[in-house]
């Protein structure tokens, strides 16, 4: 009689086989059916695929006619290639092998997600609840989600002093919660864009307090990877009563905070524009044609660890990596406490390289660092702190402090979504053969758990 494991073993098993038929079929599908033809189509399709990605690249680095021209094109060349599948009967086969490896995908992560190589969640410490905490709100973040949550109705019920930000004046977030401190709070708190809670955040780690996060900005992204409700910040002040801390990492461009990213080049110098606030994709548009063919704005360099990116539009340095390996977790981090920087550097001269990014993404660096120095041939450089406009002397140090921030989140929350693993065919191939085995050797099943490294839930 099977154990338990063997059986998810043999299930683990099956699904690798599945996912290497499953892929095979989508592979062959097209060739058998079409023949030669169909063969000739496959290439004219991502040769299509191609001209349609440099079409976006002239849309981007050019205006006037040529603006206008690239865009039809990128719009003609996807409704022309569908014609020509219909005309030649293969639609359908290309439909049913795009379903046959979306299968081949949802089989593989099936079965590498049971080989326990998840990653654990972080650490929850239990901790006595604040006596004294300084809420900052702000009631224009978010289109006014702090007057629709009835946000501060709620923070003054349990207990927490609250300060209303002035929208018609600015204010020294820093400086308030200083003066918090001073007077004896416990906790300090925002409901706010990240940029706020950036800058809140640094005083809390300051001074060994707990910092509250109450998603009531405008994306919420640090409060997304959290695992906070972004659809109801009014959750977030559950934390005031029955919640707990987590160790997160804080990160320094020079001595500016920020808890996602710091954008230098491109993104830098558009959010810098007086009208993207109001016309986002209108700024852009005007200032892209300029700044991705680098005739206005800094040459850039980036130092990350020993590596160095030379002359790239535009640098992303991020607390923690980013996920940009797969659509489903893309623009996720699963960890806020690796203590390493993201570091996503990007360098695209032509329409020709823009097109080369589908098969071999050679204008995109990515790696991880504990410092990144980033260097121009201009004294100042304009980076876009989580979305906020700052400029700073060139160059630009940043760094990451690991744990440094400790982060009181309610104890039921939804929580950060597992994200899909990497799929690694060499290992499905493995497990596949497994099939009648008593165990599937994985790659973490006789391995030490590194320094540092996530504990399970408790």
């Amino acid at each position: 009689m099977s154990t338990p494991m063997q059986r998810l073993h043999r299930k683990q098993a099956w699904a690798a086989r599945g996912a290497l038929t499953a892929a095979a079929a989508a592979v062959l599908l097209p060739l058998v059916r079409g023949g030669p033809g169909g063969l000739l189509l496959l290439v004219v399709g991502l040769a299509g695929l191609a001209l349609t990605v440099a079409a976006l690249w002239w849309v981007l680095s050019r205006r006037g006619a040529v603006r206008a021209g690239a865009a039809l094109l990128a719009v003609v060349t996807p409704i022309a290639l569908v014609v020509l599948f219909l005309r030649e009967n293969l639609l359908w086969v290309i439909a049913l092998s795009g379903l046959l490896w979306a299968a081949a995908v949802w089989c593989g992560r099936y079965a590498l997600r049971s080989t326990g190589l998840r990653q654990g969640r972080i650490k929850e410490y239990r901790t006595p609840p604040p006596k004294r905490p300084f809420l900052l709100l702000n009631p224009r973040s978010g289109g006014g989600k702090v007057e629709k949550f009835a946000l501060r109705d709620k923070a003054e019920r349990l207990g927490a002093r609250v300060v209303l930000l002035d929208p018609e004046q600015h204010q020294d977030v820093a400086a308030l919660a200083r003066t918090a401190v001073a007077d004896g709070a416990d906790l300090l708190g925002v409901a706010g864009g990240d940029g706020t809670q950036a800058q809140v955040a640094a005083v809390a780690a300051e001074h060994g307090l707990p910092f509250l996060v109450i998603s009531a900005g405008t994306r919420n992204h640090f409060a997304m990877d959290l695992g906070l409700d972004r659809e109801d910040p009014a959750t977030c002040l559950d934390a005031l009563t029955d919640g707990v801390e987590l160790r997160v990492d804080l990160c320094f461009a020079d001595d500016r905070p920020f808890v996602n990213n710091a954008s230098f080049g491109v993104y830098g110098a558009v959010v810098q524009s007086p009208g993207y606030r109001d016309d986002k994709v209108g700024a852009a548009l005007e200032l892209l044609p300029d700044l991705l063919t680098r005739q206005r704005g800094p040459r850039l360099t980036a130092h990350a660890d020993g590596t160095t990116f030379t002359d790239p539009q535009a640098v992303l340095v991020s607390n923690n990596p980013y996920r940009i390996d797969d659509p489903l977790g893309f623009g996720r981090r699963q960890r806020l406490n690796s203590g390493r920087l993201g570091v996503l550097a990007v360098k695209v001269d032509s329409a020709v390289e823009a097109a080369e990014l589908l098969l071999a993404p050679q204008g995109v660096g990515a790696l991880t660092a504990r410092e990144v120095v980033i260097d121009a041939d201009e004294p100042q450089l304009e980076v876009g702190l989580d979305g906020e406009a700052v400029t700073l002397r060139t160059p630009v140090r940043c760094r990451i402090e690991r744990r440094a921030l400790r982060v009181r989140v309610p104890r039921e929350r939804p929580g950060v979504p597992d994200l899909p693993p990497r799929l690694d065919w060499r290992r499905l191939r493995k497990l596949a053969a497994a099939v009648g085995r008593t165990a599937v050797p994985t790659r973490s099943a006789h391995r030490r758990r590194p320094p540092g490294d996530e504990e399970p839930r408790r």
